[in-house]
């Protein structure tokens, strides 16, 4: 750690994380702990005094749903949830990780594979991380991560997919069921990372999680190939060490939903599995979604079925970006995974595909299924009942950056109206021109879009948390938590690093309550959900604290802050969050590692966050 001052923050409008009302105190912090709390304090001896009158004092933040195993090989600072107010990320989510090495055996490299398509994240980089790894178990792994410059506190879980890899290979994973002796060695390894702390065990059934490295690029993720047995057979060990179950849900199938997720349920198994699911977010293109998940939080926390069941709330409007049509919402779509299977640097096998007329025909058929005609996929259009989450809706994609400058900030239908009418759109145009010689339909305009400017053209489409009072109902619903920010992942297509300053200003609508009642969501309800010590400001508590000018925060619109930048350390641009105004103070067990306008002096060169266990 870096070396510890004391420090004496005067006057703050304090959330303790208890969910009880603020309390205008002080709160000294020496040798990395709070050591006294009340009013007029006395400050310790040669203790630097902070004005904290007028600012709301809380619990450093907690990040539930984080995959930031990669990032902190490469920037374990980990600044862009920082600079935010968080001080402990989870990790680990959606069955990938770090926790047994590389795994790199046979050719195969798993964390690139595993890792580029699900998390969007670029091979190249990928592998840079791969390369520094030097751990080959658990507990190596644990090892390493309590001796990295680590910016905030880390919490790791065991993830499904690379504990898959290291008892079967990956190929063989993707291939076939484990044998019994496979089995023993998963249930084993498990076992020990509970023994070891780990935080709990995380799965992943979204279908259209894919592999990205041949021979292996048109099969899911390993999680994806266990059965409802395998998954019993371990959750059962994450409930016997009373640890945590990450989960997502086999979308296509209600019925294996709820089989799935009774998992949780005390009454069937004897004891609640603690069970984190995501998400509860409102998709625009089925609105019985949301209703299902509503109703699954209802039935499973109810006294008759016993769990301990929490489906995660975004506090943001679910805004995918894409360059050309790389996004994780592509991957739902048949025609669209052709696309993005393709590697980001083979420009020429995107132009053969999207030349090719079997492709051109597929994709037509899939681009306007709902969109003429009658029968049942129009209905379910209409009715707001379709399979996919991206809506194909050229009035709903809107263009971010583009080399023809005058279309920047318009909608793909705005432009191809344009077109349609014959309208000179820019002069900018004329380059390009060739590729729109045929816009008869919206279906061609799209591909003559994708084949004129590739990954020069990026755009974003807002497919769930449309409606603001829908969002706030499911955030501030005490049977879900809030969460699913994604950080680490998906570098260009997201940014929701700000996301729990986001829960504060939607929550400070209902008042001081609204406010307190959120704090203790975001800090020690998930501390406690994950066994660890963390979430609130007592007397003996590590100082985790962050400080918020309400008055900012009132004012904050995280959807205009969104910024794309050149990450240095990642020599790649990234999709980030600029809240600066806002946050004050970040304080990680006593140092300060954020203040008011940019980073301490210690940040990312001196340790500050703790690995920390459950248990």
């Amino acid at each position: 750690m870096a070396k510890t001052q004391n420090y004496l923050i005067k006057n703050g409008l304090v959330y303790d994380g208890s969910g009880e009302t603020p309390r205008t105190v002080d709160i000294a912090v020496s040798g990395g702990l709070v050591t006294e709390i009340g009013p007029n304090l006395t400050p310790p001896k040669s203790a630097k005094v902070i004005d904290a009158k007028g600012k709301w004092v809380m619990p450093g933040l907690v990040d539930v749903h984080t995959h930031y195993d990669l990032e902190l090989e490469i920037a374990p600072g980990l600044p862009e949830s920082v600079r935010h107010g968080t001080t402990t990320v989870v990790m680990s989510n959606c069955s990938l990780g770090l926790a047994f090495g590389a795994q790199r055996n046979n050719g195969d490299d798993p964390v690139v594979s595993c890792f580029a398509r699900v998390e969007n994240i670029p091979k190249p980089l990928l592998k840079t991380a791969a390369d520094k790894i030097y751990w080959n178990n658990s507990g190596e792994y644990l090892d390493h991560l309590d001796k990295l410059v680590k910016g905030p506190n880390v919490v790791p879980m065991i993830p499904h997919s690379m504990l898959r890899i290291e008892a079967m290979g990956l190929s063989e994973s993707v291939s076939r069921d484990p044998t019994d002796d496979e089995m023993e060695v998963m249930k084993g390894l498990l076992k020990t990372g509970m023994e070891q702390g780990y935080a709990g065990f995380s799965t992943d059934a979204l279908p259209f999680h894919f592999l990205a490295n041949d021979p292996n690029r048109q099969k899911q993720i390993p999680t994806q190939f266990a059965k409802y047995g395998e998954l019993k057979t371990l959750t059962k060990i994450v409930r016997d060490h009373d640890r945590v179950w990450q989960a997502t849900p086999p979308k296509d199938s209600p019925v294996g939903t709820l089989k799935t997720f009774l998992l949780t349920s005390g009454r069937l198994h004897g004891k609640p599995l603690k069970t984190t699911v995501v998400a509860a977010m409102d998709i625009y293109a089925n609105r019985n979604i949301v209703r299902l998940g509503k109703t699954l939080a209802r039935l499973l926390n109810s006294r008759l079925l016993n769990g301990k069941f929490y489906m995660q709330a975004l506090a943001a409007p679910f805004k995918i970006w894409a360059d050309h049509m790389y996004s994780p919402l592509s991957e739902e779509i048949d025609e669209l995974r052709e696309i993005v299977e393709i590697d980001l640097e083979d420009k020429e096998a995107r132009e053969r595909l999207l030349s090719d007329p079997d492709y051109i025909a597929r994709f037509k058929k899939m681009w306007m299924t709902g969109k003429t005609g009658f029968g049942s996929a129009r209905l379910r259009r209409k009715l707001r009942l379709e399979d996919y989450a991206f809506r194909r809706d050229i009035d709903e994609m809107m263009i971010e950056a583009c080399p023809v400058a005058s279309w920047e900030g318009l909608s793909f239908g705005d432009v191809y109206r344009a077109l349609k009418s014959g309208a000179i759109i820019d002069k900018g145009f004329a380059k390009y021109e060739s590729h729109f010689e045929d816009v008869s339909d919206e279906a061609n305009f799209v591909l003559a879009m994708l084949r004129a400017f590739d990954l020069d053209l990026i755009w974003s489409a807002v497919s769930a948390n449309r409606d603001p009072a829908l969002t706030k109902k499911l955030l501030m619903n005490p049977l879900l938590l809030p969460g699913f920010n994604d950080s680490g992942a998906h570098l260009t297509n997201m940014a929701f690093y700000d996301c729990n300053l986001r829960a504060l200003k939607i929550a400070s609508e209902d008042g001081l309550d609204g406010v307190s009642y959120m704090v203790r969501r975001l800090t020690k309800d998930v501390s406690d959900i994950f066994g660890i010590k963390a979430g609130t400001i007592t007397v003996g508590a590590p100082a985790d604290i962050t400080m918020i000018n309400p008055d900012m925060l009132a004012n904050y619109d995280g959807e205009a802050k969104v910024k794309r930048i050149y990450r240095e350390e990642f020599q790649h641009d990234q999709l980030v969050n600029r809240s600066d105004g806002v946050v004050d103070l970040v304080m990680i067990n006593g140092i300060p590692a954020w203040e008011i306008d940019g980073f301490t002096k210690d940040f990312a060169k001196a340790p500050m966050g703790r690995l920390l266990r459950a248990g």
